[in-house]
């Protein structure tokens, strides 16, 4: 309400409205998303008039043309934060649009926030970006509520007995789920006792059911679309495996999340969290063999799926939100002591 206030207020400058064109390049927003993405600059910078603040702190490319305005107009230090990139999205097929603003953000940004060292080299080789002006600062994890009440079996078709190994995510290109189809193909060449759990919706999702028919394995995956609260938390307590063969993985905070529900993880190599985990078994992923080969490994040697819930559940407790917030804290301390 205080929003549309302001922007119905007419005392809004025309200064605003010019400055937030200036920065968005409204004249090239054909699509609906580009041309919220400029409503909102046009917002923020009329907001910022009528409110005291000492840091722009903008996350990821839709807010990076408000985060430009509102700094230049009110002298005040810039700081974005990456929690993904167009690369992490598209691959090589980036929208050349959403890179121009991502370069822009980052190149008119006092400091840069990444989640990982792999989201910091990528702004660094991608976007010409100098090192010393990106900090990585991890993601955390809130602690689960525990004692959430199992699913009833027959309402999932999940036999009592069978093994269940999760999937939990965007179902997208970044993701990797056709990765994740073929491994499970490979594992049940072998094992036939093994759920295969895909959670999540995405553009791919049509893809990916057709996949696992295609690939002779649709009854033993089951898709159940996305799930949010206590139905996250009941898969996790189900599952004795989660795999995340993430293509380009800013962080991941889902192999954070079943660790922290006791179900040991397997992730790509092409991950930040990758970085903070060593009690984890670790993939290239594309390397479908060797992720059907660990697979197989934790599922039918009980010690080393103990091994890896137990020290990467310890793990996890030392990635705190607060840890993650007082290092924000800081680099913004930093920020306006350099102005």
């Amino acid at each position: 309400k205080r929003i549309e206030q302001i922007i119905r207020n007419k005392q809004t400058t025309h200064q605003s409205i010019t400055a937030a064109s200036q920065f968005v390049g409204s004249s090239d927003y054909s699509d609906n998303m580009y041309e919220e993405v400029h409503r909102y600059a046009a917002m923020a910078a009329n907001l910022s008039e009528y409110e005291n603040f000492d840091i722009v702190h903008a996350h990821d490319w839709m807010t990076y043309p408000a985060g430009i305005v509102v700094s230049k107009l009110s002298g005040k230090p810039l700081v974005i934060h990456v929690h993904s990139t167009e690369f992490d999205r598209s691959g090589e097929h980036v929208n050349q649009m959403i890179y121009d603003i991502e370069r822009q953000g980052m190149e008119q940004a006092d400091k840069i926030v990444a989640v990982s060292h792999f989201t910091r080299s990528i702004i660094i080789s991608r976007y010409g970006i100098t090192g010393d002006k990106v900090e990585v600062v991890y993601n955390g994890v809130d602690r689960n509520g525990g004692g959430a009440r199992e699913w009833i079996l027959k309402e999932t078709g999940i036999k009592k007995g069978e093994r269940i190994v999760l999937f939990l995510g965007r179902i997208t290109m970044q993701k990797g789920p056709e990765y994740f189809l073929h491994a499970a193909k490979k594992v049940l060449d072998v094992m036939d006792d093994v759920k295969f759990v895909m959670v999540g919706s995405g553009d791919l999702m049509h893809r990916a059911i057709e996949m696992s028919a295609e690939l002779g394995i649709g009854h033993k995956v089951l898709f159940t679309g996305f799930l949010r609260g206590e139905d996250v938390r009941r898969i996790y307590k189900m599952a004795d495996l989660y795999v995340m063969p993430s293509v380009s993985e800013p962080f991941g905070i889902a192999p954070l999340e079943a660790l922290d529900h006791d179900v040991p993880v397997i992730i790509s190599k092409q991950s930040g969290v990758s970085e903070v985990l060593m009690h984890a078994l670790k993939v290239d992923f594309w390397d479908t063999n060797e992720i059907a080969n660990k697979i197989v490994a934790v599922l039918k040697h009980p010690p080393l799926q103990m091994t890896l819930r137990d020290h990467g559940n310890f793990e996890v407790r030392r990635l705190r939100w607060t840890d993650a917030a007082s290092r924000c804290a800081q680099i913004y301390q930093d920020s306006l002591v350099a102005v």
